[in-house]
């Protein structure tokens, strides 16, 4: 018979964790929509700070007219989402099965240009560093 002393607690066994695929689900929306929020805070950042600069930089129309359109976009994925996700609760989502899947097309066409204005964007804002070193 073991003795067990003041401090010492009782060994448990441990359970194995069985993958939860609803869990996996939520966090990785989460995680998802905080990186949505991160990209368009990011967004608005860079075009605060390109209009404090002002049109000296050579490429200032062209970095407003990017960021500006990124913005628009991005706001307007977030409302078809949330459209979409709210018609799928209320069980309409299912009747137009052919809008939803063009409309899930046109989200992912419209992250993609996202994607792709943002890495223009940050193209075209590293040339303000040498602008900062007047």
């Amino acid at each position: 018979m073991k003795r067990r002393t003041y401090y010492s607690k009782p060994r448990r066994k441990k359970k194995k964790r069985v993958f939860d695929a609803n869990e996996y689900a939520i966090k990785k929306t989460v995680a998802q929509g905080m990186l949505d929020i991160a990209l368009l805070a990011s967004n608005a950042s860079q075009l605060k700070y390109v209009l404090q600069f002002g049109p000296i930089h050579e490429f200032y129309t062209l970095l407003i007219a990017l960021i500006t359109i990124s913005i628009i976009l991005q706001v307007t994925v977030g409302l078809v989402v949330f459209t979409m996700n709210a018609l799928r609760l209320c069980g309409h989502f299912f009747r137009w099965h052919r809008a939803a899947a063009s409309t899930s097309n046109f989200v992912v066409l419209s992250v993609l240009l996202i994607t792709l204005l943002n890495i223009f964007v940050s193209a075209f804002d590293s040339s303000l560093a040498a602008y900062l070193q007047i």
